[in-house]
């Protein structure tokens, strides 16, 4: 009989990050969630703070021949975060790392439009922000997108995930532009995001859309 996972599936997650974030639910904060699977945890949190809800699109910058791993982010302003230990470490040429960025860029604004026929943007300037995802690996498109946040004038930012190996976690805890990062579970041996949950299962643009709906007709009521 296998261990338990610590979480049934990424609205379990958000319900269980909810309860760790009801003290900044008297600043009316924004929660962020980053697609897609953030954006079903952000939701869920955003429920129970009775919070505004929206997204920042961070496109992971994949390692040549292992699109997995995450060499940096590029956000949907074209803000750039690199790794460049990852970089040094794998030989990888400026002439790779400019046609990715083009590539992923090109990617986030299809689907950043997508999003926003249903959900206008919400203003970050001078708002609690909660930024969260599904989980922590490297951290790329986390910090990638703490800086979009900090750069559109969110006064706080809180970085909210389930669960993360210890180095990504620290490595966000240590940006001058947070404030505080809530992660509930940092496994001894961290090998993927998956091994967090019971239910893994991909989530789709159809769901994303559904959810920024759901606040977006709320909001007019």
């Amino acid at each position: 009989m296998r261990n338990p996972d610590p979480y049934e599936d990424r609205r379990d997650a958000g319900r269980a990050l909810a309860e760790k974030l009801a003290p900044y639910a008297s600043a009316h904060p924004v929660v962020v969630g980053l697609p897609r699977g953030g954006v079903v945890v952000a939701a869920e949190v955003a429920r129970a703070l009775k919070a505004d809800l929206d997204v920042i699109i961070a496109g992971k910058l994949r390692a040549p021949y292992n699109p997995e791993l995450a060499i940096g982010a590029i956000t949907e302003d074209g803000r750039v975060y690199l790794n460049e230990l990852a970089i040094r470490g794998l030989h990888i040429k400026p002439d790779y790392i400019e046609k990715e960025k083009k590539a992923r860029l090109g990617a986030i604004t299809e689907r950043l439009s997508l999003y926003r026929k249903v959900r206008k943007k919400v203003t970050l300037k001078n708002k609690t922000v909660i930024i969260a995802d599904d989980g922590l690996a490297t951290g790329a498109t986390m910090i990638s997108a703490i800086q979009a946040a900090s750069a559109e004038g969110a006064s706080r930012i809180i970085v909210a995930v389930p669960g993360g190996p210890e180095d990504s976690v620290e490595r966000i805890r240590a940006m001058k532009e947070v404030y505080d990062v809530v992660c509930p579970v940092v496994p001894p041996l961290f090998f993927a995001v998956s091994q967090l949950y019971a239910d893994f299962r991909q989530v789709e643009d159809e769901e994303v859309l559904g959810i920024l709906k759901e606040f977006s007709d709320a909001q007019k009521k």
